[in-house]
């Protein structure tokens, strides 16, 4: 299944819900952990988690690959790396949905087309945007990138720190995570990718 094919699939699905159904289902949590939803202090709480709901996980109604879409032709046959290093994050974990709080370093090397900078950053976000796990979010930045833009390679490097693990459970704080996907060049040449960890500062990988 294609980037855009699987994006519209994962948002239909997401839209059958309404939004009072979530607002109870709120309510329904609050009456498990302990407390009255409809005490003073909660009678608001199910609308304003819902709202950050909304905020939170945006990135089901946005499109990847939409976003990569306009590209520019004109670069006087640039092909050198093209990186954008120390983009933060906000994600949430799809097991807990636990906060993941972190950064990723995005490169490619073009063939005959780029694309505005910014445009990595939103794809970022877009993934972020979505209850997740760090190296399926790792792939989908990797594999949106190289369906899109068919540069002569993709790396993408994420380090993040997981509150599932530093708030519940092992109680491990200050312990980031580290994963890579490299494709193309960055994959068969080692030169490039030492290049690539070298300029993002992870060349400890």
């Amino acid at each position: 299944m294609s980037v855009a094919a699987n994006t519209n699939a994962i948002r239909n699905a997401y839209e059958e819900v309404t939004r009072e159904e979530a607002e109870a289902a709120v309510k329904v949590l609050l009456r498990w952990a302990g407390d009255d939803p409809e005490r003073e202090g909660l009678l608001g709480t199910p609308d304003r988690v819902v709202r950050a709901f909304e905020e939170y996980f945006v990135g089901y109604s946005e499109d990847p690959a939409k976003v990569l879409g306009r590209t520019f032709e004109e670069t006087d046959g640039y092909d050198e790396m093209v990186l954008l290093r120390d983009i933060p994050f906000e994600s949430h974990c799809e097991h807990h949905l636990a906060p993941i709080l972190g950064k990723a370093h995005v490169a490619y090397l073009p063939k005959n087309r780029v694309v505005g900078i910014s445009k990595l950053a939103r794809v970022v976000d877009i993934y972020a945007k979505r209850l997740q796990i760090q190296e399926t979010m790792t792939a989908q930045i990797a594999n949106v990138i190289t369906e899109v833009l068919d540069p002569k390679g993709v790396a993408v490097v994420i380090q993040a720190n997981h509150q599932c693990m530093s708030t519940r459970g092992v109680h491990k704080k200050g312990v980031d995570m580290v994963t890579s996907r490299m494709t193309g060049l960055f994959r068969t040449d080692a030169r490039t990718r030492t290049e690539f960890l070298d300029l993002a500062g992870v060349n400890r990988l």
